[in-house]
């Protein structure tokens, strides 16, 4: 009794890993964004000394483009199971 491998099971995990990735680089894309925000607004906040109006403005501006980014991430992911189920991937 030979068992043959289940090609059926490599694609599901390699479907599981690969939103599994998804999920990750959004959340970590979206962390970096508002820390990088926060971060450059309480340096310049320190540097000018214009204690919260910065940090706020960089805050939102940090907020803005996590989600710009979670647009980008998500057109991405339409357009290569789009090409994928074309044929072109």
């Amino acid at each position: 009794m030979t068992k043959e491998p289940n090609k059926d099971k490599g694609t599901k995990n390699r479907g599981t890993l690969r939103g599994l990735a998804n999920f990750s680089q959004i959340g970590v894309t979206m962390a970096s964004s508002v820390f990088v925000g926060v971060m450059l607004g309480k340096y310049l906040d320190g540097f000018l000394g214009t204690s919260p109006w910065l940090l706020l403005i960089f805050s939102l501006l940090g907020v803005g483009a996590a989600i710009r980014v979670l647009f980008n991430i998500s057109k991405d992911q339409k357009d290569e199971k789009w090409q994928r189920t074309r044929g072109r991937l």
